[in-house]
């Protein structure tokens, strides 16, 4: 499935079950707020379609597994950021038993959970545009992880409709009709707040 196709039914999905996070979306990444982003670092395509879907969120929103989509500014943001710190941490260097650099400038930052940012790898090889993570205390992880950010956004809407997990984190409603994702399949309460179960397709 398409980036645009996912997104496409994220949307009808949350308008559905989930106005409440349906309606801090952002609409689409102008073309100024892509060149503004691309003249600190170059953004794939496969990012620029996502963008153009939405850049973003307008107010924080546990709207993906893990991490909310970043701003076409955040991520120019979080990577200039990133790469700063890592001239002053000799953090572009692998420093076994490490497998992975501290940031490498070839990862994307697309999604940020409180510094951890979640990348798009654009080093060359046969894993180019894998998914991974950078955390802020840590080195890069990309163990468990998805081919590129289509298929990551495709098995999201699959799990939406048959309550499937995506990594362990399942979604879950809130009684403010927003999308929550937790994890394992049998969390019952957030915030002392009730969660119930996304409907299944039969």
């Amino acid at each position: 499935m398409s980036i645009t196709a996912s997104w496409s039914r994220l949307d009808e999905w949350l308008a559905q079950h989930a106005p409440t996070t349906y309606a801090v979306l952002a609409p689409s990444a102008t073309d100024a707020e892509l060149e503004a982003a691309q003249r600190v670092l170059e953004l794939p395509p496969e990012l620029i379609e996502s963008l153009r879907c939405h850049n973003g969120l307008t107010s924080w929103a546990n709207l993906l597994p893990e991490a909310p989509p970043s701003s076409a500014a955040q991520i120019a943001e979080n990577w200039q950021l990133r790469m700063d710190l890592a001239a002053d941490l000799d953090g572009f260097a692998v420093h076994p038993p490490e497998p992975e650099h501290y940031w490498h400038p070839a990862w994307i930052p697309w999604a940020d959970s409180d510094g951890d940012l979640h990348v798009i790898d654009l080093r060359p090889g046969p894993a180019r545009g894998r998914l991974g993570i950078a955390a802020h205390d840590g080195t890069g992880d990309f163990d468990t992880t998805w081919p590129d950010l289509a298929s990551y956004l495709s098995e999201v809407v699959h799990s939406l409709h048959h309550g499937t997990g995506v990594n362990g984190w399942y979604p879950y409603l809130t009684t403010h009709q927003e999308i929550w994702w937790d994890l394992g399949p049998d969390q019952q309460t957030v915030n002392d707040e009730p969660l119930i179960r996304v409907p299944v397709k039969s």
